[in-house]
């Protein structure tokens, strides 16, 4: 089975700091891959570089058997790959359901033809498919930012499939939520993955998330591959366990 995603010896270095050097990976369809490491180990710079949000030195990134290396993230999105980032994206003055709406405008059409479009844009429809698809309906009508933080994270990832991905690169999904939403982020992401067909990449220090949500992990350390492995394997694995947690 051809891999969805191939990442080749991805290299971007600040001066003398190499903040990636060296990694490749592939995600296969229907993965969910985790990315661990501890802080400064590449892992933001890692997806930044994959999403030509920085130019990488050096690597190739391949999508479905195609090379796009460098193209951006927009572009990227309108291919299929979506990605949330660590800070919140939603406008917190706009509703749950404008929120979606104005997300998906980005991947229709050009600027010139939405100003002609329908007051939304053509993608009601489609926001509301999503908000039946994410659960968010009782929340659909109320301002993004009067939500808690967790419900925010989920209308964060319901944007970013409003342009249909798939494959999404999560950066820390589980930063700064309650503990009592990580369970309902983990259901939402599995039946995504079950439902929808939807791969994921995970960068997340909750390391029981990680290892319960994920098929396969890697570990980065000082921009490049410590190791990867099954989640039981990297559990055990003596190299992993001393660069991040020190032991």
């Amino acid at each position: 089975m051809r891999a969805l995603l191939e990442v080749r010896d991805i290299r971007k270095a600040y001066g003398a700091i190499r903040a990636v050097d060296g990694v490749s990976f592939s995600v296969a369809p229907g993965e969910i891959l985790g990315v661990i490491g501890p802080n400064g180990s590449g892992k933001t710079t890692m997806f930044n570089a994959i999403l030509g949000q920085v130019k990488p030195d050096a690597g190739e990134v391949m999508f479905e058997g195609r090379d796009v290396s460098g193209i951006g993230a927009l572009a990227l999105a309108r291919r299929g790959i979506g990605r949330t980032f660590q800070s919140l994206q939603v406008f917190g003055g706009l509703s749950v359901r404008d929120n979606l709406i104005v997300a998906g405008q980005e991947f229709v059409g050009s600027a010139g033809s939405r100003l002609f479009a329908r007051p939304d844009a053509g993608m009601g429809q489609r926001a509301d498919e999503i908000i039946e698809l994410f659960r968010i309906g009782h929340v659909a009508h109320l301002a993004a930012g009067s939500l808690s933080y967790g419900q925010q994270k989920l209308v964060d990832i319901a944007m970013a499939f409003m342009a249909r991905p798939r494959l999404v690169l999560l950066d820390e999904p589980c930063a700064g939520v309650n503990p009592a939403l990580i369970d309902e982020l983990m259901d939402l992401l599995r039946r995504l993955n079950r439902e929808q067909g939807a791969s994921f990449v995970v960068i997340e220090h909750n390391m029981d998330f990680v290892m319960r949500l994920c098929s396969r992990v890697i570990c980065l350390a000082m921009g490049t591959m410590l190791a990867q492995g099954l989640p039981e394997e990297m559990q055990g694995n003596r190299a992993v366990l001393e660069a991040y947690l020190g032991v």
